[in-house]
């Protein structure tokens, strides 16, 4: 299983991640993905950005995904974007 090291930048996963926390995640390349986790994944609005938020939906076309940080203007998320499709998925958080 491949693995790419992922270093937090922001704060919109605090309390869980803060930012300059590193963890691996498992490269996604088509596996089951599940309420609650949390995945990496190219910012829908700008692809270049890559983002970090835990899933709460997942629907046929798409997750949505949302910031940790109780903060609701400390995340931009699905609030904003709407859905991620999966083909925007890089990982999941091992």
């Amino acid at each position: 299983m491949n693995t790419i090291a992922v270093v937090v930048n922001g704060d919109s996963m605090w309390p869980t991640l803060r930012h300059g926390d590193t963890f691996d995640a498992l490269v996604y390349s088509g596996q089951e993905i599940n309420i609650g986790e949390i995945i990496v994944f190219r910012d829908p609005t700008h692809t270049s950005r890559i983002c970090v938020k835990r899933v709460l939906h997942i629907k046929p076309n798409g997750l949505f995904v949302e910031g940790d940080n109780p903060d609701p203007t400390a995340s931009t998320d699905s609030h904003n974007y709407g859905l991620v499709s999966f083909d925007l998925l890089i990982g999941m958080k091992r």
